[in-house]
């Protein structure tokens, strides 16, 4: 029997056109997903960059300290050290003066004179009444040691003698006080004579011959004002923030405008150690030496005085500071790059930088402009001096590392 050969299965041929179909089904696919594959990577792109675009970068510093011996200064005004407006005890008419402004006076010399009239007739008609007080008084004394003597010899009865020696009694005191109304006038009368109380210079005379003056400083100004000019006052206002570090004998430089190139020096003498509740300040004295009279009474004063504190402040860019309800704050920068705001307090205004009297650490990353919005516990991306790569901070020094 002759071996049969296996015949193989017969090859199924593909058209030219399935093939073009699988490949363009193979193309549409592959197209399709590069497609979505493109999309989500723009999304996810476009998600990062949104995410990044909404971390708020700030720029940072670090506060700096300023010396712990500064300056202060604040305007002052300059005082006579003794001054007197001199008004008059006497009434009448001005007779003649004698000294004008800037005439330089010694203690009693006489200022003025006046003319007091009615004061002269009241001063006599007071001695006449002293002299009728008197004799009527000797009248009572000698018919009283009559009647005591008649009393002795029961001639008059005790109520009679009794009569007499309270009359007496009563003259006495009528006498008394017709010398006491005279004594009163005489010394008015001596008030005619206006007279320096003091040495030192007349700054003002408001009045002059003929004026009609009346008694008492309620009626109108002083007639003349004395001033001891040899040493001045300076009085000036101090924050009450600042008045600890102002010690009593602490030395001060003042400028004056009439001097412009010129400085003096004064000593602080004393404190008024209490608190203007309307401006928050405590008014403090200082003693001038004016020995040589250049300088004048009354006028501005430029006053820089000396602090010593404790501690040296802190100073931030005055940019730094917010204000809202939440009180006065700045916004500091944490390790992790995330936000945390701290509540400060000012000690001096200086313009462009603020000093701090609490609320930061040396070592602590300052916002300088804080963007709107911010929140503690915002992360933000920190440009500048500020910035990871930098020099770290003490914080960071000491941090542990991981």
């Amino acid at each position: 029997m002759s071996e049969v050969s296996e015949t193989s299965q017969p090859r199924v041929s593909v058209s030219p056109y399935r093939r073009y179909l699988w490949a363009a089904i193979a193309l549409v696919l592959l197209l399709a997903v590069w497609g979505i594959l493109s999309r989500l990577l723009a999304r996810n792109a476009l998600v990062h960059e949104a995410r990044e675009a909404a971390i708020p970068t700030v720029i940072t510093t670090q506060p700096h300290a300023g010396p712990a011996a500064d300056t202060l200064l604040l305007p002052g005004s300059v005082q006579a050290y003794y001054e007197a407006p001199i008004y008059a005890r006497t009434s009448g008419y001005l007779k003649a003066w004698y000294t004008d402004i800037g005439a330089t006076v010694k203690k009693g010399e006489l200022l003025a004179e006046i003319e007091t009239p009615e004061v002269d007739q009241q001063l006599r008609q007071a001695e006449a009444d002293l002299g009728t007080a008197r004799a009527n008084y000797e009248l009572a004394r000698s018919t009283n040691e009559r009647w005591q003597g008649l009393l002795a010899t029961e001639s008059v009865s005790q109520q009679d003698a009794d009569q007499r020696a309270g009359d007496a009694a009563a003259k006495a005191a009528a006498q008394q006080s017709a010398s006491a109304n005279l004594a009163r006038l005489r010394e008015l009368e001596g008030f005619k004579r206006v007279v320096a109380p003091f040495n030192g210079v007349v700054t003002q005379r408001n009045t002059d011959v003929g004026a009609l003056i009346n008694a008492g400083g309620g009626s109108g100004p002083a007639m003349f004002v004395v001033s001891d000019i040899t040493k001045l006052r300076v009085y000036v206002n101090v924050p009450q923030n600042y008045v600890p570090a102002i010690k009593i004998g602490a030395k001060a430089t003042i400028t004056l405008p009439e001097y412009p190139n010129r400085t003096f020096q004064a000593t602080v003498e004393a404190s008024s150690q209490a608190v203007d509740v309307s401006s928050g300040t405590t008014r403090m004295q200082l003693g001038l030496d004016n020995s040589s009279g250049e300088l004048m009474p009354g006028g501005y004063a430029s006053v820089k005085l000396s602090l010593q504190r404790d501690s040296a402040p802190l100073s931030i860019p005055a940019s730094a500071l917010i204000f809202n309800g939440s009180g006065l704050r700045v916004a500091t920068v944490g390790a992790d790059d995330k936000v945390l705001f701290k509540t400060v307090t000012i000690a001096r205004d200086l313009g462009r930088e603020i000093e701090l009297a609490s609320g930061i650490a040396p070592d602590d990353r300052v916002v300088t402009a804080p963007p709107d919005g911010l929140s503690d516990g915002d992360q933000v991306r920190v440009v500048g001096a500020g910035a990871k790569g930098k020099p770290a901070t003490a914080s960071e020094k000491q941090a542990p590392k991981s």
